[in-house]
Formats: C-alpha cells, structure tokens, sequence
C-alpha cells in the first residue's frame, strides 16, 4: 500500500529573518506549471540548485531546460533523491511517489507558497490578490518598475506581452529592492504573505470549496491586508473588497489607500485615503483608454495631485488594475509622472485581450477570462475597442463545478457577444462522471430567452473554431476565450481564414 503523508499548505515553514540559503538542492513537483516555472526560475537565478519534474513535455519545461534546469518527465521516488527541499503545489496529492519518498528521507517538503514568502523576505515585496486582475495589475506594476530602471524583480502567474510581439517571461529576479508577486487566495496559502504593500483588486467570493462560505473568504482578505507592514491597496467599486476595507481593524484600515470610478462623498471608506478615477473615456475604436488620477496628498507626493493616464488595454476594469498599480508605483518611489508615461507602453499581461492575428479582415483575440465577471468585463471592453463590428465568442468553460454554479451567469456574460460557441469543458482537476449531464449545453440552455448573443454549442473545440471562421466576414472579431487550452485555437483559425476566403467574404 502507498504511504499517505499530510500535507499542510498553510503552515508557514520559514521565518521572516531565513534567506534561501536554508534550501539546499531544490526539487520542484509539477515544475511546469505557471506558478511553480516562474518560482523555480527565480531560485536558480539567485544561485540555488534547482531541478524538477513533470508529466510531459511543454513550453515552460523547454525554457527551463533551456536556462540549464533539469527536468525529469514522469513523477518518481528516485527524482527526490538528492533533494534537500521539495517543493509542491496545490495540485500535487499526498501519495505522489515523489513527495512520500521526500519524507521518507527526512527532506524538507514545502509548499510554493513557502518558496515566494522567502524570496519576499528583505525585499519591498507587493502583493497582488483577488478573484480578477491578479496577473494584469501585477504585470502593469512590473511593467512599470521595469520601464522606470528600478529592475524589480517579479513572479507573475503568466507572461507580459512585448512591444516587438514577442513575450517576457513572469518571471525574474533584478537588482532592484522590489518584489511583485500574485498572491494565491486560492488555497489560502496567502496567508502566509507579509508584504510592504498589499493590492487587493476585488473580492468576489470564489473557490468556496476551500473556505465553505462568503463569511471565511472574506475573512481572509482581512487577515492578508493585516499583514501589509506598509500600504492596503484596495479597490473601491467592488462590493465585497469594499466590506473587507469597512472590516478592517483602525490601525490597518489608516495604512489604507481605496481606488475607484465612484464619488468619493458616497462612499464609507473606514478613513482611507481615495484615489479617484475620473474623465474615463476611449476615443471609439482608437484602442486608447483616457483617464486621470485624482491622487490625495501623500500618493504621489506632499500635496493632492491629478496624473492623466492613457492606457494602450482597453476596458473600465484595466483602468482600475492601472490605478492600482500606478498608486504602488508611486508609493515605491516612482515619480507620478514617469510611472503615467511608463505604463502607457503595456500592452498586456499574455492571454489578456491579446490580438493573435488580422487575415481577411478578421481579427482573432485570446483572452484568459473564466469566469462571468471576467467574460463580461471583456466583452465591455471588446465594445469599447470595436464599437462597430460582429463580435464572435469561442468559449471554452473552466471546471464542470464553475460550469454548474454559474450557468446563469455566464449565459448573461456571453450575451454581451453576437455570436457564442460554447465547447467542451476543461476539466483541469474534475471528472466527468462527477458532474453527470454538466457540459457546453448546461450554458446554452441557459441562454435561451435571454436578449443578445446567439448561442450553440459544440463539444469539440477544433470543430467549434471552423465552423467559428465559417460564419465570420470581413470586419469581424473573434475571441477565443477560456483558462484552457481553447487559446490553441487562434492559430488554427488564423489558419482556416487563409484558406477558407470564401469563408469570410
């Protein structure tokens, strides 16, 4: 029989004064996933011996090979062997060989979440946390580090799209004091996090299947903006981010800096400070998006000031991520008008509105939204930069149990579009027969009645993205949509569109 260890993901397993020293040889479970490539990168640019593996070949173990990592493809006792720590992710069981060799020989067995703690400890680390806008706002931030010469060093959950086309890994370790890191609600691993500045972009309840209610994810919130030793950043215009804000006890709520489009005399902000977005615009299709910071006295120096913004990312919601971030941006040091000037050349954190190619006058667009908030937040911001043309959705839905509870939802998100393809479910870690009769009809049925979008659904996703260029014309956008692997889609239909011209005459 297998042994089964205890895992506890929520224990801290350092302290605030260790450095990654204490590692030792470092092994990564699941070396190629977002989260742990980015880590495991980090560690062996500081010095740390570092291998890893995983279950099969993909682009981050390709880079990470490429960087002199070794890769074991194929979970085995034997890969732990000379490991002092090994390092796992929420994803990773208690019986993997892997981790039940490690503590049969006494490594010290840890959580990711334990390995950014310590890459946080002596730096001006920032934390980015909420259900939506974690990877933007902390792409933007790094962005804007980056383009200012402080050289910070950055663990994104993702890629950052470049000017030349090409994309910046999420992540990297600088010469610069500050550290930008996502902050993982997920698991609750966040907990663990005790950064100078916290952002918190929202807190729309989600993964109840770890907090069991509302009540204990927002709590948690609370506990992660108590451990800011400086500044909360927190946004105003989300309900439940705002009830964090009102929860929090005097002495943090004081440290606390609100952002957001609403009237600052309507609101009740437990004595934060307010940095108010106003005159928001785009100029219709220009693909600019124009607003000014309303910044108060102490944000962007002694007195109140208004920074005018152009963004090159469309849509209310990245007006807000940038608020965010250029507010800890200026709280770092970095003067109002440089940041302003810096972060009107990002273009986007990878899979976030990311246009893959223009054929026959056909745009195809990826975007990483899976969840209806998200989906709708884009379809806005589609609307914004394509006022007059056909919006086309191939949606792939993330998790039968999302797909499920949010049937309703995401029929009313999607309905933003003109024209919906519902494919089969990324399961991630579900099963099917857990979820009997949940699939891409669960959302069409929903949609029926419902103004806006026509809906169809087809469980084959290669299937769905040629009939999707069959009924797209000159003018039209596509948008490929999902967490999953439906982003493999644009080039398949960037491809059909060459071939199929008939097909979007």
């Amino acid at each position: 029989m297998t042994a089964t260890i205890t895992l506890t993901p929520a224990t801290a397993a350092f302290g605030a004064d260790e450095r990654i020293e204490v590692l030792g040889h470092t092994h990564f479970i699941g070396i190629g996933g977002a989260g742990m490539s980015v880590l495991a990168e980090m560690l062996h640019q500081r010095g740390v011996e570092v291998d890893g593996s995983d279950r099969e070949h993909s682009a981050k173990t390709d880079r990470l090979e490429s960087l002199g990592i070794t890769v074991q493809f194929g979970q085995r006792a034997e890969n732990v062997a000379e490991a002092d720590t090994v390092v796992y992710s929420s994803a990773i069981k208690p019986d993997n060989p892997e981790i039940v060799a490690a503590a049969q020989k006494g490594a010290r067995i840890v959580h990711r979440s334990d390995i950014l703690a310590l890459l946080m400890n002596g730096r001006r680390a920032v934390t980015v946390a909420g259900a939506h806008g974690k990877t933007t706002t902390s792409s933007m931030l790094s962005h804007i580090l980056v383009q200012t010469g402080k050289d910070p060093s950055y663990a994104i959950g993702g890629s950052i799209q470049a000017a030349d086309g090409t994309t910046l890994d999420g992540g990297h370790v600088g010469v610069g004091d500050a550290l930008v890191a996502e902050a993982d609600e997920s698991d609750g691993s966040f907990d663990k996090y005790h950064p100078e500045i916290a952002i918190i972009t929202n807190c729309e309840a989600d993964h109840l299947d770890h907090y069991g209610d509302e009540a204990h994810y927002r709590a948690a919130f609370v506990r992660h903006a108590g451990h800011a030793t400086g500044h909360v950043v927190i946004c105003a215009d989300d309900a439940d981010a705002l009830a964090v804000l009102n929860a929090l006890p005097a002495e943090t709520a004081s440290k606390a800096i609100a952002y957001g489009t609403a009237d600052p005399s309507g609101l009740e902000l437990n004595g934060a400070a307010y940095v108010h977005i106003v005159s928001e615009h785009e100029s219709a299709g220009s693909g600019v998006e124009r607003f000014t910071l309303r910044m108060p006295a102490g944000v962007a120096g002694e007195e109140p000031r208004e920074v005018p913004v152009e963004l090159s990312v469309p849509g209310v919601h990245n007006a807000r991520n940038a608020a965010a971030a250029l507010t800890a941006a200026m709280l770092l040091g970095v003067e109002s008008g440089e940041a302003a000037k810096a972060i009107t050349g990002f273009l986007g954190a990878a899979r976030r509105f990311q246009v893959r190619g223009t054929v026959k006058q056909v745009t195809v667009v990826d975007d990483y939204a899976h969840h209806p908030t998200e989906i709708a937040a884009l379809l806005d911001a589609a609307r914004r930069r394509y006022p007059d043309r056909t919006i086309h959705v191939l949606f792939q839905p993330h998790l039968f149990s999302r797909t499920k509870f949010f049937a309703h939802e995401f029929a009313e998100a999607l309905g933003k579009a003109d024209d919906v393809i519902v494919t089969g479910v990324f399961p991630a870690r579900e099963k099917q027969e857990d979820f009997p009769g949940v699939g891409p009809l669960t959302i069409v049925r929903e949609a029926k009645g419902m103004q806006g979008a026509e809906f169809s659904a087809q469980e084959d996703m290669r299937v769905a993205a040629q009939m999707m260029v069959m009924r797209a014309h000159h003018g039209d956008v596509i948008f490929t949509v999902g967490a999953g692997d439906i982003t493999d889609m644009g080039p398949v239909m960037l491809h059909a569109l060459e071939a199929h011209r008939e097909g979007c005459e």
